[in-house]
């Protein structure tokens, strides 16, 4: 089969497409022909040794992968030809893939492969944020930085499809404003002066962050009362400060989103989320933004479309 190697850590440049062996199933995994495969940060962060997980070089990168099961172990509930969403953590962009049997998970089947590959860590954690570490509750007004991107465009349809009232994108540009629309937001203000546009209409009860940097104090000038500003990433390269005075003035919170760090020392609660996502997906409320698709062969410029901040939707190989 084909696969993509990470040989050196010289970065998203640098990465290679070799043929290697099919991967041999253990007594708990599924082996997955592989027909979409997300492409996230970390595996940019991995092209140049950069993140927690280092494995040995060299080394198949890929954690989030859709596509139909080729053998899968007795009692798993999964046979050959399921059509699948999984998380393998390592080894997905390639064309065949393994990953455990308890995060394995049946596709719907108004789900593409390729949105299927976006559903996992970007819903996954829209979910944890709004849900479960925001307490959104309905009727709820949320504002969502990085709005056109893969995390964005799932926290507008999360918070849209679980009841907020009113869901204001915010993006560096008007084109990437209309993938929000697009997306669902009901309305989309620059990030340029945000805090003075959204202020005009009304304060909002939570802001979700994926970007960080400079905006990180007129988000919080953004909040109402009682107001969550959901920190999940700092995709802008700047980790900001708070001055905690801010908190106890207007009676906020920052709330720290750790998808990851939370649910792999909990067994079994990535399954609960699919299972809260599940009937949105299936009604149609979630629709995964597909961002720019590439093949195996174009691995490196699917990483440089992240590393340079151009990537709108998920950003995907298909191999």
């Amino acid at each position: 089969m084909k696969a993509v190697q990470i040989t050196t850590l010289e970065g998203p440049s640098a990465v290679e497409v070799v043929d290697l062996p099919s991967p041999e199933a253990g007594p708990d995994q599924v082996l997955i022909r592989v027909r979409a495969a997300g492409v996230a940060f970390p595996e940019v962060l991995q092209s140049r040794g950069l993140y927690q997980l280092k494995p040995d070089l060299p080394f198949t990168p890929g954690a989030e992968i859709a596509g139909e099961v080729i053998s899968a172990p007795d009692g798993s509930g999964f046979a050959p030809g399921d059509r699948v969403a999984a998380l393998c953590m390592l080894g997905g962009f390639a064309e065949e893939a393994l990953a455990p049997a308890d995060m394995t998970f049946p596709l719907p089947d108004a789900i593409s492969y390729e949105q299927g590959a976006s559903i996992i860590f970007n819903y996954g954690t829209a979910y944890f944020a709004l849900i479960e570490r925001g307490n959104m509750q309905a009727g709820e007004s949320v504002l969502v930085h990085g709005a056109a991107g893969g995390i964005g465009t799932a926290a507008i349809q999360v918070a849209k499809a679980f009841g907020a009232g009113r869901v204001v994108a915010v993006t560096s540009t008007a084109e990437k404003g209309a993938i929000a629309l697009a997306a669902g937001a009901d309305e989309f203000v620059l990030a340029e002066g945000f805090k003075d546009a959204v202020k005009e209409t009304g304060s909002v009860d939570i802001v979700v962050d994926p970007v960080g940097g400079d905006r990180f104090t007129d988000s919080l000038r953004c909040l109402d009362d009682d107001g969550r500003l959901l920190v999940i990433g700092f995709t802008a390269g700047e980790i900001p400060t708070v001055k905690v005075n801010r908190l106890l003035l207007n009676n906020v919170s920052v709330v720290g989103v750790g998808w990851g760090a939370y649910v792999f020392k909990r067994p079994g609660h990535i399954a609960k989320e699919w299972a809260a996502l599940v009937p949105h997906l299936e009604s149609g409320a979630l629709q995964p933004v597909v961002g720019p698709t590439f093949p195996l062969e174009e691995t490196a410029q699917a990483l440089l479309t992240l590393d340079e901040r151009r990537a709108t939707g998920k950003v995907l190989l298909v191999p």
